[in-house]
Protein backbone atom coordinates (compact mmCIF):
# COMPACT_ATOMS: atom_id res chain seq x y z
CA UNK A 1 0.00 0.00 0.00
CA UNK A 2 0.88 3.64 -1.08
CA UNK A 3 0.57 6.74 0.98
CA UNK A 4 -0.04 8.63 -2.07
CA UNK A 5 -3.01 8.06 -4.35
CA UNK A 6 -1.37 5.82 -7.00
CA UNK A 7 -4.60 4.38 -9.03
CA UNK A 8 -5.98 8.36 -9.57
CA UNK A 9 -2.38 9.01 -10.41
CA UNK A 10 -2.45 5.77 -12.70
CA UNK A 11 -5.93 6.81 -13.96
CA UNK A 12 -5.31 10.58 -14.96
CA UNK A 13 -1.83 10.94 -16.07
CA UNK A 14 -2.55 9.98 -19.54
CA UNK A 15 -5.24 12.77 -19.15
CA UNK A 16 -2.07 15.20 -18.22
CA UNK A 17 -0.32 14.16 -21.46
CA UNK A 18 -3.40 15.12 -23.51
CA UNK A 19 -4.08 18.58 -21.58
CA UNK A 20 0.07 19.00 -22.55
CA UNK A 21 -0.96 18.60 -25.92
CA UNK A 22 -3.43 21.14 -26.17
CA UNK A 23 -1.48 23.73 -24.16
CA UNK A 24 1.81 24.07 -25.31
CA UNK A 25 2.29 22.09 -28.94
CA UNK A 26 0.59 24.68 -32.02
CA UNK A 27 0.06 24.34 -35.33
CA UNK A 28 -0.09 21.59 -37.36
CA UNK A 29 3.87 21.18 -39.03
CA UNK A 30 6.16 18.28 -38.49
CA UNK A 31 7.35 19.47 -35.32
CA UNK A 32 4.19 19.74 -33.97
CA UNK A 33 3.14 16.36 -35.59
CA UNK A 34 6.45 15.27 -33.67
CA UNK A 35 5.86 16.83 -30.83
CA UNK A 36 2.70 15.45 -29.90
CA UNK A 37 3.33 12.06 -30.61
CA UNK A 38 6.54 12.16 -28.01
CA UNK A 39 4.37 13.68 -25.40
CA UNK A 40 1.50 11.00 -25.98
CA UNK A 41 4.61 8.36 -25.82
CA UNK A 42 6.40 9.41 -22.77
CA UNK A 43 2.97 9.92 -21.17
CA UNK A 44 1.81 6.25 -21.64
CA UNK A 45 5.36 5.04 -21.07
CA UNK A 46 5.58 6.70 -17.53
CA UNK A 47 2.06 5.63 -17.19
CA UNK A 48 3.08 1.88 -17.69
CA UNK A 49 6.07 2.38 -14.98
CA UNK A 50 3.71 3.83 -12.29
CA UNK A 51 1.01 0.80 -12.88
CA UNK A 52 3.55 -1.65 -11.83
CA UNK A 53 4.36 -0.43 -8.67
CA UNK A 54 0.05 -1.68 -8.20
CA UNK A 55 1.72 -4.98 -9.17
CA UNK A 56 4.83 -4.79 -6.70
CA UNK A 57 2.68 -3.48 -3.71
CA UNK A 58 -0.29 -6.01 -4.48
CA UNK A 59 -1.11 -8.41 -1.80
CA UNK A 60 -2.70 -11.68 -3.74
CA UNK A 61 -3.96 -12.96 -0.55
CA UNK A 62 -6.18 -10.16 0.73
CA UNK A 63 -9.60 -10.48 -0.82
CA UNK A 64 -10.58 -6.95 -0.07
CA UNK A 65 -10.07 -4.04 -2.93
CA UNK A 66 -6.85 -2.61 -2.47
CA UNK A 67 -5.27 0.41 -3.10
CA UNK A 68 -8.40 2.37 -1.52
CA UNK A 69 -9.22 5.92 -2.00
CA UNK A 70 -12.38 7.94 -1.34
CA UNK A 71 -13.66 11.35 -1.76
CA UNK A 72 -17.35 11.76 -0.58
CA UNK A 73 -19.28 13.82 -3.14
CA UNK A 74 -22.83 13.32 -3.14
CA UNK A 75 -22.88 11.25 0.38
CA UNK A 76 -24.55 8.10 -0.73
CA UNK A 77 -25.66 8.85 -4.11
CA UNK A 78 -22.21 9.14 -5.83
CA UNK A 79 -18.74 9.39 -4.26
CA UNK A 80 -15.11 9.29 -5.63
CA UNK A 81 -14.17 5.41 -4.55
CA UNK A 82 -11.15 3.66 -6.71
CA UNK A 83 -9.79 0.18 -5.61
CA UNK A 84 -8.52 -2.71 -7.35
CA UNK A 85 -8.11 -6.58 -6.82
CA UNK A 86 -7.12 -9.38 -8.40
CA UNK A 87 -9.78 -9.39 -11.51
CA UNK A 88 -9.53 -5.75 -12.08
CA UNK A 89 -5.51 -5.37 -11.71
CA UNK A 90 -4.68 -7.89 -14.60
CA UNK A 91 -6.89 -5.39 -16.66
CA UNK A 92 -5.66 -2.11 -15.82
CA UNK A 93 -1.80 -3.10 -16.29
CA UNK A 94 -3.00 -5.01 -19.85
CA UNK A 95 -3.89 -1.71 -21.02
CA UNK A 96 -1.17 0.54 -19.72
CA UNK A 97 1.11 -2.03 -21.22
CA UNK A 98 -0.82 -1.80 -24.94
CA UNK A 99 -1.22 1.85 -25.12
CA UNK A 100 2.71 3.17 -25.34
CA UNK A 101 2.30 0.16 -28.03
CA UNK A 102 -0.34 1.84 -29.94
CA UNK A 103 1.28 4.82 -30.41
CA UNK A 104 4.37 3.18 -31.70
CA UNK A 105 1.94 1.96 -34.29
CA UNK A 106 0.61 5.16 -35.16
CA UNK A 107 3.97 6.45 -35.16
CA UNK A 108 4.22 6.93 -39.16
CA UNK A 109 0.75 5.92 -39.83
CA UNK A 110 -1.21 8.82 -38.54
CA UNK A 111 0.04 11.96 -40.74
CA UNK A 112 -3.01 14.18 -40.33
CA UNK A 113 -4.53 15.60 -37.40
CA UNK A 114 -1.85 13.76 -35.37
CA UNK A 115 -2.32 16.16 -32.14
CA UNK A 116 -5.91 15.41 -32.31
CA UNK A 117 -5.48 11.94 -32.69
CA UNK A 118 -2.77 11.23 -29.68
CA UNK A 119 -5.57 13.41 -27.75
CA UNK A 120 -8.31 10.77 -28.10
CA UNK A 121 -6.15 7.87 -27.19
CA UNK A 122 -5.04 9.56 -24.10
CA UNK A 123 -8.47 10.51 -22.88
CA UNK A 124 -9.40 6.80 -24.22
CA UNK A 125 -6.83 5.30 -21.91
CA UNK A 126 -8.04 7.25 -18.57
CA UNK A 127 -11.38 6.15 -19.64
CA UNK A 128 -10.62 2.25 -20.10
CA UNK A 129 -8.30 2.44 -16.54
CA UNK A 130 -10.98 3.78 -14.75
CA UNK A 131 -13.56 1.74 -15.70
CA UNK A 132 -11.74 -1.22 -14.29
CA UNK A 133 -10.98 0.50 -10.53
CA UNK A 134 -13.55 3.10 -9.72
CA UNK A 135 -15.75 1.48 -6.88
CA UNK A 136 -18.46 3.26 -7.51
CA UNK A 137 -21.88 2.27 -9.88
CA UNK A 138 -22.61 5.75 -11.37
CA UNK A 139 -18.82 6.04 -11.72
CA UNK A 140 -18.39 3.16 -13.66
CA UNK A 141 -20.98 3.98 -15.86
CA UNK A 142 -19.46 7.38 -16.63
CA UNK A 143 -16.22 5.87 -17.49
CA UNK A 144 -17.79 2.53 -19.62
CA UNK A 145 -19.63 5.06 -21.47
CA UNK A 146 -17.52 7.72 -21.98
CA UNK A 147 -14.66 5.56 -23.69
CA UNK A 148 -17.00 5.42 -26.66
CA UNK A 149 -17.01 8.80 -27.14
CA UNK A 150 -12.72 8.93 -28.29
CA UNK A 151 -13.12 5.39 -30.15
CA UNK A 152 -16.31 6.78 -32.14
CA UNK A 153 -13.79 9.62 -33.36
CA UNK A 154 -10.67 7.27 -33.88
CA UNK A 155 -12.84 5.20 -36.27
CA UNK A 156 -14.61 8.11 -37.51
CA UNK A 157 -11.90 10.70 -38.59
CA UNK A 158 -8.92 8.01 -39.16
CA UNK A 159 -10.37 4.90 -40.45
CA UNK A 160 -10.34 3.57 -43.69
CA UNK A 161 -13.60 3.19 -46.61
CA UNK A 162 -16.63 3.73 -44.68
CA UNK A 163 -15.58 4.41 -41.52
CA UNK A 164 -18.41 6.79 -40.52
CA UNK A 165 -20.94 4.21 -40.75
CA UNK A 166 -18.82 1.89 -39.15
CA UNK A 167 -18.48 4.95 -36.15
CA UNK A 168 -22.15 5.14 -35.95
CA UNK A 169 -22.92 1.36 -35.50
CA UNK A 170 -20.24 0.90 -33.18
CA UNK A 171 -21.54 4.15 -30.97
CA UNK A 172 -25.07 3.15 -31.52
CA UNK A 173 -24.67 -0.15 -31.04
CA UNK A 174 -22.72 -0.38 -27.59
CA UNK A 175 -24.55 3.00 -26.34
CA UNK A 176 -28.42 1.21 -26.90
CA UNK A 177 -27.36 -1.47 -25.04
CA UNK A 178 -26.05 0.37 -21.77
CA UNK A 179 -29.55 2.49 -21.65
CA UNK A 180 -30.76 -0.89 -19.53
CA UNK A 181 -27.96 -0.54 -17.12
CA UNK A 182 -28.28 2.81 -16.36
CA UNK A 183 -32.20 2.35 -15.41
CA UNK A 184 -31.01 -0.82 -13.44
CA UNK A 185 -28.34 1.06 -11.87
CA UNK A 186 -31.35 3.67 -10.70
CA UNK A 187 -33.42 0.49 -9.42
CA UNK A 188 -30.33 -0.62 -7.32
CA UNK A 189 -29.96 2.36 -5.48
CA UNK A 190 -33.73 2.32 -4.36
CA UNK A 191 -33.38 -0.69 -3.37
CA UNK A 192 -29.94 -0.74 -1.55
CA UNK A 193 -29.27 3.15 -0.53
CA UNK A 194 -26.04 3.15 -2.14
CA UNK A 195 -23.71 3.20 -5.40
CA UNK A 196 -20.82 2.06 -3.35
CA UNK A 197 -19.78 -1.66 -5.46
CA UNK A 198 -18.07 -2.86 -2.18
CA UNK A 199 -20.98 -2.66 -0.22
CA UNK A 200 -23.14 -3.68 -3.39
CA UNK A 201 -21.05 -6.95 -3.60
CA UNK A 202 -22.05 -8.28 -0.29
CA UNK A 203 -25.98 -7.09 -0.79
CA UNK A 204 -28.45 -9.47 -0.94
CA UNK A 205 -30.79 -8.62 -3.59
CA UNK A 206 -34.61 -10.17 -3.61
CA UNK A 207 -34.78 -12.99 -6.40
CA UNK A 208 -37.34 -11.39 -8.28
CA UNK A 209 -35.31 -8.50 -8.60
CA UNK A 210 -32.39 -10.09 -9.13
CA UNK A 211 -33.46 -11.36 -12.89
CA UNK A 212 -34.42 -8.30 -13.74
CA UNK A 213 -31.53 -6.78 -12.88
CA UNK A 214 -29.02 -8.92 -14.80
CA UNK A 215 -30.87 -8.66 -17.77
CA UNK A 216 -30.51 -5.23 -17.22
CA UNK A 217 -26.97 -5.26 -16.99
CA UNK A 218 -26.23 -8.82 -19.09
CA UNK A 219 -27.74 -6.40 -22.46
CA UNK A 220 -24.79 -4.21 -21.69
CA UNK A 221 -21.93 -6.12 -21.41
CA UNK A 222 -23.26 -8.85 -24.35
CA UNK A 223 -23.19 -6.04 -26.24
CA UNK A 224 -19.60 -5.14 -25.76
CA UNK A 225 -17.78 -8.13 -25.57
CA UNK A 226 -19.55 -8.75 -28.53
CA UNK A 227 -21.58 -12.04 -27.79
CA UNK A 228 -23.84 -13.47 -31.09
CA UNK A 229 -26.14 -12.19 -32.32
CA UNK A 230 -25.58 -8.45 -31.20
CA UNK A 231 -21.55 -8.90 -32.39
CA UNK A 232 -22.20 -6.92 -36.19
CA UNK A 233 -20.76 -3.99 -35.23
CA UNK A 234 -17.39 -5.39 -34.64
CA UNK A 235 -16.43 -6.81 -38.01
CA UNK A 236 -17.33 -3.66 -39.35
CA UNK A 237 -15.81 -1.52 -36.48
CA UNK A 238 -12.57 -3.48 -36.92
CA UNK A 239 -12.46 -2.90 -40.54
CA UNK A 240 -12.43 0.17 -41.18
CA UNK A 241 -10.57 1.48 -37.36
CA UNK A 242 -6.80 2.46 -37.83
CA UNK A 243 -4.40 -0.29 -36.19
CA UNK A 244 -3.87 0.83 -33.11
CA UNK A 245 -7.62 1.18 -32.54
CA UNK A 246 -8.16 -2.00 -33.50
CA UNK A 247 -5.97 -3.30 -30.84
CA UNK A 248 -7.89 -1.53 -28.65
CA UNK A 249 -10.94 -2.63 -29.50
CA UNK A 250 -10.25 -6.28 -29.46
CA UNK A 251 -7.50 -6.18 -26.35
CA UNK A 252 -8.91 -4.01 -24.16
CA UNK A 253 -12.65 -2.42 -24.46
CA UNK A 254 -14.13 -6.07 -25.79
CA UNK A 255 -13.13 -7.04 -22.37
CA UNK A 256 -14.82 -4.35 -20.66
CA UNK A 257 -17.86 -6.87 -20.75
CA UNK A 258 -16.22 -9.56 -19.46
CA UNK A 259 -15.45 -8.01 -16.14
CA UNK A 260 -18.31 -6.70 -15.83
CA UNK A 261 -20.07 -9.98 -15.98
CA UNK A 262 -17.03 -11.14 -13.48
CA UNK A 263 -17.60 -7.88 -11.53
CA UNK A 264 -21.47 -7.74 -11.34
CA UNK A 265 -23.48 -10.06 -12.64
CA UNK A 266 -22.49 -12.80 -10.75
CA UNK A 267 -21.81 -11.71 -7.32
CA UNK A 268 -24.38 -9.54 -7.18
CA UNK A 269 -26.99 -11.36 -8.64
CA UNK A 270 -25.95 -15.04 -8.44
CA UNK A 271 -29.35 -16.72 -8.64
CA UNK A 272 -30.31 -15.09 -11.50
CA UNK A 273 -26.92 -15.71 -13.03
CA UNK A 274 -27.48 -19.53 -11.92
CA UNK A 275 -30.81 -19.82 -13.93
CA UNK A 276 -29.62 -17.61 -16.95
CA UNK A 277 -26.66 -20.05 -17.55
CA UNK A 278 -27.99 -22.16 -19.97
CA UNK A 279 -28.85 -19.42 -21.75
CA UNK A 280 -25.59 -18.17 -22.04
CA UNK A 281 -23.79 -21.19 -22.48
CA UNK A 282 -26.10 -21.55 -25.91
CA UNK A 283 -24.91 -18.15 -27.14
CA UNK A 284 -21.37 -18.78 -26.21
CA UNK A 285 -21.87 -21.93 -27.94
CA UNK A 286 -23.27 -20.65 -31.04
CA UNK A 287 -20.65 -17.99 -31.23
CA UNK A 288 -17.62 -20.15 -31.00
CA UNK A 289 -19.06 -22.73 -33.97
CA UNK A 290 -20.62 -20.10 -36.07
CA UNK A 291 -18.16 -16.87 -35.92
CA UNK A 292 -15.59 -19.32 -36.66
CA UNK A 293 -16.93 -20.84 -39.47
CA UNK A 294 -17.63 -17.29 -40.97
CA UNK A 295 -14.34 -16.15 -40.33
CA UNK A 296 -13.70 -19.63 -42.83
CA UNK A 297 -15.26 -17.95 -45.67
CA UNK A 298 -13.66 -14.00 -45.19
CA UNK A 299 -11.29 -12.65 -47.57
CA UNK A 300 -10.00 -9.75 -45.26
CA UNK A 301 -7.29 -10.50 -42.43
CA UNK A 302 -8.64 -7.91 -40.38
CA UNK A 303 -11.97 -9.22 -40.20
CA UNK A 304 -11.03 -12.81 -40.13
CA UNK A 305 -9.37 -11.61 -36.77
CA UNK A 306 -12.66 -9.90 -35.62
CA UNK A 307 -14.61 -13.13 -36.06
CA UNK A 308 -11.74 -14.93 -34.25
CA UNK A 309 -12.23 -12.42 -31.37
CA UNK A 310 -15.91 -13.10 -30.97
CA UNK A 311 -15.15 -16.45 -31.11
CA UNK A 312 -12.43 -16.53 -27.91
CA UNK A 313 -15.07 -14.28 -26.26
CA UNK A 314 -17.53 -17.26 -26.58
CA UNK A 315 -15.47 -19.38 -24.29
CA UNK A 316 -15.10 -16.36 -21.47
CA UNK A 317 -18.48 -15.98 -21.24
CA UNK A 318 -19.00 -19.90 -21.28
CA UNK A 319 -16.38 -20.15 -18.44
CA UNK A 320 -17.41 -17.79 -16.63
CA UNK A 321 -21.32 -19.03 -15.84
CA UNK A 322 -19.82 -22.50 -14.92
CA UNK A 323 -20.07 -20.56 -11.67
CA UNK A 324 -16.79 -22.72 -10.68
CA UNK A 325 -13.06 -21.42 -9.64
CA UNK A 326 -11.32 -23.21 -12.98
CA UNK A 327 -13.75 -22.01 -15.02
CA UNK A 328 -13.77 -18.25 -13.80
CA UNK A 329 -9.98 -18.39 -13.63
CA UNK A 330 -9.88 -19.44 -17.25
CA UNK A 331 -12.07 -16.90 -18.59
CA UNK A 332 -9.98 -14.28 -16.59
CA UNK A 333 -6.81 -15.78 -18.38
CA UNK A 334 -8.20 -16.04 -21.42
CA UNK A 335 -8.87 -12.44 -21.70
CA UNK A 336 -5.61 -11.35 -20.49
CA UNK A 337 -4.01 -13.83 -23.10
CA UNK A 338 -6.51 -12.64 -25.81
CA UNK A 339 -5.25 -9.04 -25.15
CA UNK A 340 -1.76 -9.89 -26.03
CA UNK A 341 -2.48 -12.17 -29.38
CA UNK A 342 -5.36 -10.36 -30.92
CA UNK A 343 -3.40 -6.97 -30.36
CA UNK A 344 -0.51 -8.78 -31.66
CA UNK A 345 -1.87 -10.11 -34.53
CA UNK A 346 -3.83 -6.79 -35.36
CA UNK A 347 -0.69 -4.86 -35.08
CA UNK A 348 0.78 -7.77 -37.60
CA UNK A 349 -1.43 -6.38 -39.98
CA UNK A 350 -1.26 -3.55 -39.44
CA UNK A 351 2.69 -4.07 -40.45
CA UNK A 352 1.69 -5.27 -44.08
CA UNK A 353 -1.39 -2.35 -44.77
CA UNK A 354 1.37 0.28 -44.14
CA UNK A 355 3.35 -1.35 -46.57
CA UNK A 356 0.88 -2.68 -49.30
CA UNK A 357 -2.10 -0.49 -48.27
CA UNK A 358 -4.50 -3.39 -48.95
CA UNK A 359 -5.86 -6.31 -45.93
CA UNK A 360 -7.00 -8.62 -49.09
CA UNK A 361 -5.58 -12.30 -48.08
CA UNK A 362 -5.04 -12.75 -51.61
CA UNK A 363 -2.83 -9.87 -52.00
CA UNK A 364 -0.11 -11.53 -50.34
CA UNK A 365 1.76 -15.01 -50.27
CA UNK A 366 5.30 -15.83 -49.95
CA UNK A 367 6.05 -13.63 -47.55
CA UNK A 368 8.36 -15.56 -45.58
CA UNK A 369 11.46 -15.16 -48.51
CA UNK A 370 11.30 -11.32 -48.06
CA UNK A 371 10.10 -11.20 -43.85
CA UNK A 372 11.20 -14.12 -41.97
CA UNK A 373 11.24 -12.03 -38.87
CA UNK A 374 7.82 -11.28 -39.61
CA UNK A 375 6.70 -14.48 -40.63
CA UNK A 376 8.22 -15.73 -37.62
CA UNK A 377 6.70 -13.50 -35.29
CA UNK A 378 3.27 -13.89 -36.87
CA UNK A 379 3.62 -17.64 -36.71
CA UNK A 380 3.70 -17.31 -33.17
CA UNK A 381 0.60 -15.47 -32.53
CA UNK A 382 -1.02 -17.60 -35.26
CA UNK A 383 -0.41 -20.48 -32.66
CA UNK A 384 -1.45 -19.04 -29.61
CA UNK A 385 -4.99 -17.74 -31.25
CA UNK A 386 -5.11 -21.18 -31.97
CA UNK A 387 -4.40 -22.46 -28.78
CA UNK A 388 -1.15 -24.33 -28.93
CA UNK A 389 0.36 -25.42 -25.80
CA UNK A 390 3.24 -23.53 -24.68
CA UNK A 391 1.40 -20.57 -25.46
CA UNK A 392 -1.02 -18.35 -23.51
CA UNK A 393 -3.95 -19.40 -26.01
CA UNK A 394 -3.73 -22.55 -24.40
CA UNK A 395 -4.38 -21.57 -20.84
CA UNK A 396 -7.41 -19.72 -20.92
CA UNK A 397 -9.16 -22.42 -23.29
CA UNK A 398 -8.15 -25.65 -21.17
CA UNK A 399 -9.91 -24.26 -18.13
CA UNK A 400 -12.74 -23.40 -19.56
CA UNK A 401 -13.19 -26.62 -21.37
CA UNK A 402 -12.45 -28.27 -18.06
CA UNK A 403 -15.10 -26.64 -16.31
CA UNK A 404 -17.54 -26.92 -18.80
CA UNK A 405 -17.03 -30.14 -19.14
CA UNK A 406 -17.36 -30.76 -15.34
CA UNK A 407 -21.21 -28.52 -15.91
CA UNK A 408 -22.46 -30.18 -19.03
CA UNK A 409 -20.83 -32.84 -21.35
CA UNK A 410 -22.57 -31.54 -24.56
CA UNK A 411 -21.35 -27.87 -24.05
CA UNK A 412 -18.30 -28.99 -23.76
CA UNK A 413 -18.08 -31.10 -26.40
CA UNK A 414 -19.65 -28.43 -28.97
CA UNK A 415 -17.13 -25.40 -27.90
CA UNK A 416 -14.33 -27.85 -28.18
CA UNK A 417 -15.28 -28.00 -32.00
CA UNK A 418 -14.41 -24.38 -31.85
CA UNK A 419 -10.70 -25.43 -31.13
CA UNK A 420 -10.73 -27.40 -34.67
CA UNK A 421 -12.43 -24.71 -36.77
CA UNK A 422 -9.96 -21.96 -35.23
CA UNK A 423 -6.72 -23.88 -36.56
CA UNK A 424 -8.40 -24.43 -39.70
CA UNK A 425 -9.18 -20.33 -40.34
CA UNK A 426 -5.45 -19.69 -38.51
CA UNK A 427 -3.77 -22.13 -40.66
CA UNK A 428 -5.44 -20.90 -43.84
CA UNK A 429 -4.52 -17.04 -43.12
CA UNK A 430 -0.78 -18.07 -42.37
CA UNK A 431 -0.34 -20.52 -45.28
CA UNK A 432 -1.98 -17.87 -47.89
CA UNK A 433 -0.24 -14.92 -46.79
CA UNK A 434 3.65 -15.93 -45.39
CA UNK A 435 4.17 -19.63 -48.11
CA UNK A 436 3.48 -20.10 -51.22
CA UNK A 437 5.80 -19.04 -54.27
CA UNK A 438 6.23 -15.23 -54.46
CA UNK A 439 4.66 -14.40 -57.54
CA UNK A 440 3.64 -11.18 -56.86
CA UNK A 441 5.71 -7.94 -58.16
CA UNK A 442 4.67 -5.43 -55.58
CA UNK A 443 5.83 -8.05 -52.52
CA UNK A 444 9.78 -8.67 -54.33
CA UNK A 445 10.64 -5.46 -52.65
CA UNK A 446 8.41 -5.48 -48.99
CA UNK A 447 11.28 -4.67 -46.42
CA UNK A 448 11.12 -6.91 -43.20
CA UNK A 449 10.06 -5.38 -39.34
CA UNK A 450 12.03 -2.13 -38.72
CA UNK A 451 12.67 -1.41 -34.83
CA UNK A 452 9.54 0.24 -34.24
CA UNK A 453 7.56 -2.14 -35.20
CA UNK A 454 9.73 -4.92 -33.36
CA UNK A 455 9.49 -2.95 -30.16
CA UNK A 456 5.50 -3.05 -30.65
CA UNK A 457 5.49 -7.19 -31.43
CA UNK A 458 8.38 -8.44 -29.30
CA UNK A 459 7.10 -7.93 -25.54
CA UNK A 460 3.79 -9.37 -26.65
CA UNK A 461 5.65 -12.17 -27.60
CA UNK A 462 7.17 -12.61 -24.63
CA UNK A 463 4.14 -12.56 -22.72
CA UNK A 464 2.73 -14.91 -24.79
CA UNK A 465 5.27 -17.65 -24.37
CA UNK A 466 5.81 -16.40 -20.68
CA UNK A 467 2.20 -16.81 -19.19
CA UNK A 468 2.26 -20.24 -21.55
CA UNK A 469 4.86 -22.34 -20.10
CA UNK A 470 3.91 -19.73 -16.32
CA UNK A 471 0.67 -18.99 -16.15
CA UNK A 472 0.65 -19.02 -12.21
CA UNK A 473 1.21 -15.45 -11.99
CA UNK A 474 -2.37 -14.28 -13.16
CA UNK A 475 -4.01 -17.70 -11.93
CA UNK A 476 -2.51 -16.44 -7.98
CA UNK A 477 -3.06 -13.12 -8.68
CA UNK A 478 -7.27 -13.21 -9.27
CA UNK A 479 -7.13 -16.94 -7.12
CA UNK A 480 -8.75 -14.92 -4.05
CA UNK A 481 -11.04 -12.74 -5.87
CA UNK A 482 -12.41 -15.75 -8.07
CA UNK A 483 -13.06 -17.91 -4.14
CA UNK A 484 -15.12 -14.56 -3.30
CA UNK A 485 -17.61 -14.71 -6.08
CA UNK A 486 -17.87 -18.70 -6.46
CA UNK A 487 -18.84 -18.69 -2.18
CA UNK A 488 -21.51 -16.14 -3.53
CA UNK A 489 -22.65 -18.31 -6.34
CA UNK A 490 -22.44 -21.57 -4.13
CA UNK A 491 -26.11 -20.13 -2.16
CA UNK A 492 -27.16 -20.84 -6.34
CA UNK A 493 -26.21 -24.77 -5.98
CA UNK A 494 -30.02 -25.73 -5.52
CA UNK A 495 -30.82 -23.27 -8.91
CA UNK A 496 -27.28 -24.58 -11.23
CA UNK A 497 -29.26 -28.04 -10.96
CA UNK A 498 -32.79 -27.22 -11.67
CA UNK A 499 -31.43 -25.18 -14.83
CA UNK A 500 -30.21 -28.86 -15.77
CA UNK A 501 -26.20 -27.58 -16.21
CA UNK A 502 -25.28 -30.87 -14.63
CA UNK A 503 -26.33 -34.09 -16.79
CA UNK A 504 -28.14 -36.87 -14.76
Amino acid sequence: MYEWPILSVVTFLPLVGALLIVLMIRGDDEVAKRNARWVALWATLVTFVISLLLLFGFDPSNPDFQFVEYQAWLGDVAAYRMGVDGISLPFVLLTTLLMPMCILASWDAIQHRVKEYMICFLVLETLMIGTFSVLDLLLFYFFFEGGLIPMFLIIGIWGHGRKVYAAFKFFLYTLAGSVLMMLAIMAIYWQAGTTDIAVLLKHDFPEGMQYWLWIAFFASFAVKMPMWPVHTWLPDAHVEAPTAGSVILAAIMLKMGGYGLLRFSLPMFPDASAYFAPFVFTLSVIAIIYTSLVALRQEDMKKLIAYSSIAHMGYVTMGIFTLTQEGIQGAVFQMVSHGFVSGALFLCVGVLYDRMHTREIAAYGGLVFRMPVYATLFMVFTMANVGLPGTSGFIGEFLTLLAAFGRNTWVAFLATTGVILSAAYALWLYRRVVFGALEKESLKNIRDVNPRELATLVPLLFFTILFGVWPQPILDACNVAVNAIVARADVAAGAIKAAALVLP
